[in-house]
């Protein structure tokens, strides 16, 4: 079957909602407004429905799959197909318009056949025969709220202000400041103190203020002086090549 999709212009396939009781009267209505055309109104099952308009036939999907050379101008459907593929073998019949009438409640049988030919179809309400719709105003989600504007407008309500934090002034940090609460950062040198001979203990061995003291001081608590260099034995080079050549 052949896609019938662009024989028919948009703003010609239209839906119009109708309760079931007003029904009948909507399609007289169709029917007396469009006699100038050949039209189809077909239903899914067998149907009381009848007309004395020449111009007007009524079948079932089973009349019509039965009778393939049946075409006309409007294809108005007085109701749905349980199958969407049904449908687009009623509007494949038309070549200019397809109305459709159907219930409010069950307008969601009409997204299938719009996945089916891949676009929308224009619903029109007709005066005295559909409802007004009210129109909800869609109250934010918890992810589109904001909890911080949230709290904001709740002091506003109050008539009350968000307190403002309060910062000291900070003085600028100095080296005094961390010598008087006993800081000391790691690249600051430590002041060395002077390591002092305190005298010795019972064993003679002698004490000192540090711990450096017993190695940089003898045993007797005399400071160790700097070690004698030992160096060898002079050589004259120039006096062994005399010796050489003689």
């Amino acid at each position: 079957m052949s896609n019938p999709t662009p024989t028919l212009k948009r703003h010609n396939h239209r839906v119009h909602p109708c309760k079931d009781e007003k029904k009948e009267e909507l399609l007289r209505f169709l029917l007396e407004k469009n006699n100038d055309k050949k039209i189809i109104v077909v239903t899914s099952t067998k149907t009381e429905l009848s007309t004395e308009q020449k111009n007007v036939t009524i079948v079932s999907d089973e009349e019509l799959t039965a009778n393939k050379e049946l075409t006309c101008n409007m294809m108005i459907s007085y109701d749905l197909p349980p199958k969407a593929s049904k449908y687009i073998d009623r509007i494949s019949r038309t070549d200019t318009f397809a109305l459709i009438l159907v219930n409010p409640s069950e307008e969601k049988v009409i997204h299938p056949i719009e996945r089916l030919i891949g676009r929308t179809i224009m619903q029109e309400n007709v005066e005295g025969f559909s409802e007004v719709r009210e129109e909800k105003v869609a109250q934010p989600t918890r992810k589109d709220s904001d909890p911080r504007e949230d709290r904001k407008k709740e002091f506003l309500s109050r008539g009350e202000e968000k307190p403002k934090r309060e910062f000291k002034e900070k003085k600028p940090y100095s080296k005094d400041d961390r010598a008087d609460r006993g800081e000391r950062k790691p690249w600051e040198k430590k002041e060395r103190k002077e390591n002092k001979f305190l005298g010795k203990d019972e064993s003679g061995k002698a004490i000192f203020s540090g711990k450096s003291g017993d190695r940089n001081h003898r045993h007797d608590g005399t400071p160790k002086g700097k070690p004698t260099k030992l160096t060898g034995k002079k050589i004259s080079i120039k006096s062994l090549k005399k010796e050489e050549t003689e």
